[in-house]
């Protein structure tokens, strides 16, 4: 299995603001951990589409659950993009109180509020002829979003506290672990900022629809973790990274790592057992297995092989985590008629 390591581009740096102007201080700088790990089906998919989108300035909507990369994915696209020597500019929308995302987004003058001690130049005005990545783009307060869309569609915003409009030239790049479409028919999301940002969805696999990509994104890991963690692996044994492949994994990569530094901090001797993963017993499904032992046998060889997408051989194969020879496997799919969904 390969990977394609994507390298986090040092952004411009903005010319110094006026005197008594402050700007927010996450702006995006050098990372060792944006990496991109697969080269499964799913994963090559997505870069695909990001290799069409990144070239232009299109707004471009990602989405995925909880844990798959998302701001990964984000800064892989502005580094492939013309902007990529200018800044990139992270507001996470779920992390703000609602009262202060106005002036965090688009700047406020001093005096603008109580509290507002200093002039403040909000995000857009950091990246502007750079990108924006607004995270969590469904937690946007209802009375923040018609500045947002008129800042999407004219490419304007007034800072709180002064009429005088801004002009920003700035690339968006939104994500959501909500379905945007339910939100907007729940009355949360305004429907004209859900088409502005919806130009070019982008769908990010959960990591259960990419058990392929589990062996060389736990070797990268534990490499990574390894070495900030001052631990040595040596040996990752074939039976823990079959245990690794089998688990539904419902907090994505994130939860990976968690599992991968809790076992590094663990073990012993350099190697890594599954003593120390202390993964949680799948979640049971609403409807117990039952029936004959042809019956369960054969659920639980249909459920293994849609995980990796029908794949029978290789690392991540269905046949190495079942245990068993790739012809002994086709020999029980043959016996119990299973075949893959046309």
């Amino acid at each position: 299995m390969s990977y394609s390591p994507l390298r986090t581009a040092i952004s411009e740096p903005t010319p110094p603001p006026p005197p008594g102007v402050y700007p927010h201080p996450r702006v995006s700088a050098d990372r060792d951990d944006d990496v991109i790990v697969g080269d499964g089906d799913a994963m090559r998919y997505v870069m695909s589409r990001i290799d069409q989108v990144a070239p232009t300035d299109a707004t471009v909507l990602l989405h995925g659950d909880t844990g798959t990369g998302k701001e990964l994915l984000a800064r892989a696209l502005h580094r492939r993009s013309p902007r990529r020597d200018r800044p990139f500019v992270v507001v996470n929308c779920a992390a703000m109180p609602a009262p202060l995302i106005e002036s965090e987004l688009f700047g406020r003058e001093r005096g603008a509020f109580t509290g507002a001690h200093a002039t403040q130049i909000g995000r857009f005005e950091l990246a502007n002829r750079g990108t924006i990545f607004l995270d969590e783009i469904g937690e946007l307060p209802l009375e923040v979003q018609p500045r947002l869309l008129r800042v999407l569609q004219e490419g304007q915003l007034e800072r709180l506290g002064n009429p005088r409009t801004v002009e920003v030239d700035v690339r968006v790049i939104a994500a959501t672990n909500r379905d945007l479409t339910e939100e907007v028919r729940a009355g949360r999301f305004r429907r004209d900022l859900y088409y502005r940002l919806n130009v070019f969805p982008i769908t990010l696999p959960s990591l259960t629809q990419r058990r392929e990509d589990i062996p060389a994104l736990v070797r990268h890991l534990v490499d990574r973790l390894g070495r900030s963690l001052r631990r040595r692996v040596d040996a990752i044994p074939d039976d823990v990274m079959v245990s690794l492949q089998a688990h539904d994994w419902p907090g994505n990569v994130r939860e990976l790592e968690n599992v991968l530094q809790r076992a590094i901090i663990l073990s012993k001797n350099g190697v890594l057992t599954a003593r120390e993963m202390w993964l949680p017993a799948p979640e049971t499904a609403a409807v117990p297995d039952t029936g004959t032992l042809v019956d369960v046998e054969r659920r639980h060889i249909v459920r293994v092989l849609s995980g990796v997408r029908w794949r029978i051989e290789g690392a991540g194969g269905g046949a190495q985590i079942l245990g068993l020879k790739p012809s002994t496997l086709r020999s029980r799919m043959a016996k119990l008629r299973i075949e893959r969904p046309r």
